[in-house]
Formats: C-alpha cells, sequence, structure tokens
C-alpha cells in the first residue's frame, strides 16, 4: 500500500536538482532559455519522436552510449534546432564548450532540448552571451518552465509525494510544453521528469515506455508529428524509498495529467469531450475506432459546430476497419441515446437533447459496438477548424 499527495508548486519538491531560467532576447518579455542541473551525474530514460527527421538535440543526445549519465540540461524555446544537419548538433557541442567557462562544476554529458521554429541553425552568439545570467543555485520551477513555453497559454507543472508503507516518502516532480502540432508520437512537446526516488535504471525505462503510451503517445492536435518531441525521466536517488508498483501508479497519474493539459491547452480549446468505444473485438481494435474518431475530420467539424449528427460518428467507426454491425451499434451523447437498431433517425426530442450535450464544456460520446468487451477512450477539444485528442487506457 501506498499513499500519493498532490504538492504545491513543481520542480523544488524534488532533492538534488537545480534549474532555472533567463531571457536571451528571442522572446520579448519572457524566459527563452532554461537549465535543470544535478549535484552528481544521474541516470536518465528518455523517449523521442517517431519522426524521421529527429532534430539537432535527440541526435545529439542519441551519440552517447547507452545508459549514459548527465549532470545538465540545456534547454531552449524559439528555435527547434531541426532540418540543420550536423552543424546544428555541432552547435550544440559548441554551446557546452562556452557554457563550461561559465560554471564552477564540470559538466558530464551534457544535454540540450529545443522547441520552436524548424530550419534554422542556433543563433549560438546570442544564447551563449546569457549563460552568465544563469543562477546555478536556482531552484526555480516557474522560471524553467517558461523558458519552453511557446504556443502554451499556462504553465504545465505537477508534484506529488508517495508514502510507503514503511513510512518512507520519495516525491515526483515534472514540467511540460505542448500546444499545437501534436500527434499521437509523442506530441509537439517537451516534458522532464525528476524523482529522487532510489529507481533501478531497468525500471525507470520500463515504467516511462509504458507511462509514455499511456499518455504522450496518443495525443493529436492536427495530425502532424514534430522532430522535437522529448520526455525525460531523471532521479537524484536522494530518497532511499522506492516501490515499483506505487512509481508505476505515480508516473502513469503525472504523465497522464499533462497530457491534458495539452488537451486543455489545444489552441482554442474551449470544451474536452470523451471518445469512448466499448464492446469491440480486442484491445487493438478499440484503440483504433476511437483513434478515428479522434482524427476524423468530419467529426472534429461536428464537435465545433454541436451538430449531433451521429452518421458522422458512425461512419467513421466503419471506415477504421473494425469488426463491426449496424444492427449492434449503440450510441449515447453523455445519458441521450442518439442511434441504435430501433432509433435509426434522431427525432426532435432526443435532437434538441443531443445538441444541449455538445454545447456543454465537457461530455461524452459512447460507441458501443456490441461485439465483445474490449474497451478504450480517446479525451478531445475542439479548436475550430482544428483539434486535440487524448488516448486513455484500455481495458478488455
Amino acid at each position: 500500500m501506498f499513499k500519493i499527495t498532490p504538492l504545491e508548486n513543481g520542480l523544488e519538491n524534488v532533492e538534488g536538482f537545480y534549474f532555472g531560467g533567463v531571457n536571451s532576447g528571442f522572446k520579448k518579455d519572457a524566459n527563452d532559455l532554461g537549465f535543470i542541473r544535478s549535484d552528481e551525474p544521474v541516470d536518465v530514460s528518455a523517449k523521442f519522436t517517431s519522426n524521421k527527421f529527429k532534430a539537432a538535440p535527440i541526435r545529439h543526445f542519441l551519440k552517447y552510449p547507452q545508459n549514459f549519465k548527465t549532470n545538465f540540461i540545456l534547454l531552449n524555446s524559439k528555435n527547434a534546432n531541426a532540418m540543420t544537419g550536423e552543424a546544428g548538433v555541432e552547435d550544440i557541442n559548441f554551446l557546452f564548450k562556452e557554457l563550461e567557462k561559465n560554471v564552477k562544476f564540470s559538466l558530464v554529458d551534457p544535454i540540450m532540448s529545443s522547441t520552436g521554429v524548424i530550419g534554422y541553425r542556433l543563433d549560438t552568439a546570442k544564447i551563449a552571451a546569457a549563460f552568465s545570467k544563469f543562477d546555478f543555485s536556482s531552484r526555480d520551477s516557474d522560471a524553467v518552465v517558461s523558458a519552453i513555453m511557446t504556443t502554451d497559454s499556462f504553465k504545465k507543472q505537477v508534484a506529488y509525494e508517495v508514502t510507503l508503507e514503511d513510512g518512507s516518502k520519495f516525491s515526483v516532480a515534472a514540467i511540460c510544453k505542448g500546444a499545437g502540432m501534436i500527434n499521437p508520437c509523442l506530441a509537439t512537446m517537451l516534458c522532464f521528469i525528476l524523482t529522487d526516488a532510489n529507481i533501478p535504471k531497468a525500471d525507470m525505462d520500463e515504467l516511462l515506455g509504458i507511462a509514455c503510451e499511456k499518455s504522450f503517445n496518443a495525443v493529436s492536435v492536427d495530425g502532424d508529428t514534430s522532430t522535437n518531441d522529448t520526455v525525460m525521466l531523471l532521479t537524484s536517488r536522494k530518497s532511499d524509498a522506492y516501490d515499483k508498483a506505487a512509481f508505476a501508479n505515480i508516473l502513469n497519474l503525472i504523465t497522464k495529467e499533462l497530457s491534458l493539459m495539452l488537451v486543455r491547452d489545444g489552441e482554442g480549446a474551449s470544451k474536452v469531450v470523451e471518445f469512448e468505444v466499448k464492446g469491440a473485438l480486442d484491445a487493438q481494435q478499440a484503440m483504433r475506432a476511437a483513434k478515428a474518431l479522434s482524427n476524423s475530420l468530419l467529426v472534429k467539424t461536428a464537435i465545433f459546430g454541436e451538430d449531433p449528427n451521429w452518421g458522422r460518428i458512425a461512419s467513421t467507426i466503419g471506415a477504421s476497419g473494425v469488426e463491426c454491425d449496424e444492427e449492434k451499434l449503440v450510441i449515447y451523447y453523455d445519458d441521450v441515446l442518439v442511434y441504435d437498431a430501433a432509433h435509426k433517425e434522431l427525432d426532435n426530442i432526443r435532437e434538441q437533447a443531443a445538441h444541449a450535450v455538445m454545447q456543454k464544456p465537457s461530455y461524452k460520446i459512447s460507441c458501443d459496438l456490441g461485439i465483445a468487451k474490449a474497451k478504450f477512450s480517446a479525451y478531445g477539444c475542439d479548436l475550430g477548424h482544428k483539434y486535440v485528442s487524448i488516448n486513455a487506457d484500455y481495458r478488455s
């Protein structure tokens, strides 16, 4: 057994790390350059975009040997350093050489992570000139999360304390950015998760992968997959406490919570909608149907226009290729039945009731395929002509 307690603020809750941000001149009046560093070199697990054109920071990371340790992450916004070739990687190496002139500690396999415009090399002189502004003893979570924000409308950070049955405790906290150009292959996002738990490296790799599949790897806004998507987990091991089940639980909670923040922050979003597909043949088919709904332009425009036309839902399910039968299909908008074999036409009463549901800030569209028992839910929000969805856990 274990107890999970939400904490105020963000990364400040985890011992062994320092973090901050400064304005280097790329943003008018906000931080655009940040750092995360540790007392000692620490283990890092990471998941990256599936885009074949991986940005220079990811390519730089992948040049390190497997299971390397690091003590420094440099973060920037406004420039993705993507599609810049080997020169982009060399720019990162140059920046770390310049950074070493401004620190009193040795950099150990430093990492860089970037977000912003694709296709332009970093202004290394401008970035290097800002290194002297850093307070490397800072523990300001707000400052570092602001440094990675682009189109985000709010800061995304969470923190929890986990108390184990024997009374020992560890903390986990995270910051994240992302609001647009998001697809189910991670999002256009950067996420950094810090913990002081005494977690083995093998568990870090395993549990981060599982958590990402249930959250960041299932987020979609506009169908595009970014070049820079990154999720990192680092541990200082300042606490002796660790329990694998407890850590898996809190990691899933944090990544899911941050993913839903991405949904709510979808540019112009005003509604959060759950698509529930149940009664599918198996888990993969339930997931396929739900993702088809979340990516359908017809469904997106229906949500934006508050149009209860169930035909768009049924058509999308059929087009997804899953096993289905129009005589078994049942569709509800919240508790309003909009379609089953005996009610194929919306009468005025049900149409008005369904329309009223679609005017609410959040609601559920539930589709029972009536084939078997597999279930999957997808969460989305309206964006006018854009759309965000997060595909959550499935059950079978």
